[in-house]
């Protein structure tokens, strides 16, 4: 009796490792920021700026939420750290138009409570106060957990190592625009390198 109920539990533990190893399967993951046509590469770092606006890319990433669909430009920030050190992040992009114009990211928070297509603005007021609960009745369509858990969040980023994440814009994507990004520095004495401005190309990866 007891080889039974062994039997079983290991069954059960199988069945939970295959489970989640198909879930990690299936997680977001970009290819190497070199890879992308729209990258620029400086002092042994290179950036790539991905924007998600197609259909099958955004699924990927987002599942069934669409935050293009309701005025929300997904850029998808990719770094590669080629130097000999660490950087510390503090990235402060801009997207930037032909006639310069230039727009902020939206918070994923803000992006969570949108609904542009609809004409409504769940969008927080600033300051506003912490912790802000998300139970409302009327919910934005964006109100999804990959807003938050794919959003820009490093501040480090190894010798070596690349990492990558979105920044949202309340915006679409126009002819010869581009991402303008700067606040990357060296760890070890805080020197800012040189800001990136990064052209957008075709999305998919060489």
């Amino acid at each position: 009796m007891r080889r039974v109920a062994l039997m079983v539990l290991l069954s059960i533990a199988a069945a939970v490792a295959s489970h989640k190893a198909d879930a990690a399967d299936k997680r977001f993951a970009p290819g190497p920021a070199g890879s992308y046509p729209g990258h620029q590469t400086q002092n042994g770092i290179t950036i790539a700026a991905v924007p998600y606006t197609r259909e099958d890319e955004v699924k990927a990433a987002f599942g069934k939420a669409n935050p293009y669909k309701y005025g929300v430009l997904p850029i998808l920030v990719i770094i590669k750290n080629g130097t000999p050190g660490a950087l510390r992040l503090n990235l402060k992009p801009e997207l930037v138009d032909l006639q310069n114009d230039r727009a902020l990211p939206m918070k994923p928070l803000d992006v969570r409570l949108w609904d542009g297509a609809a004409g409504k603005d769940y969008r927080v007021p600033q300051p506003s106060p912490l912790p802000i609960p998300l139970s409302r009745k009327h919910k934005g369509p964006l109100d999804v957990p990959e807003i938050d858990g794919l959003a820009f969040s490093a501040t480090l980023l190894p010798a070596g190592d690349q990492i990558y994440g979105f920044f949202y814009f309340d915006s679409a994507v126009r002819p010869g625009a581009y991402l303008y990004v700067n606040g990357i520095a060296d760890a070890s004495n805080g020197k800012e390198f040189l800001y990136f401005e990064v052209p957008f190309e075709d999305q998919k990866p060489q």
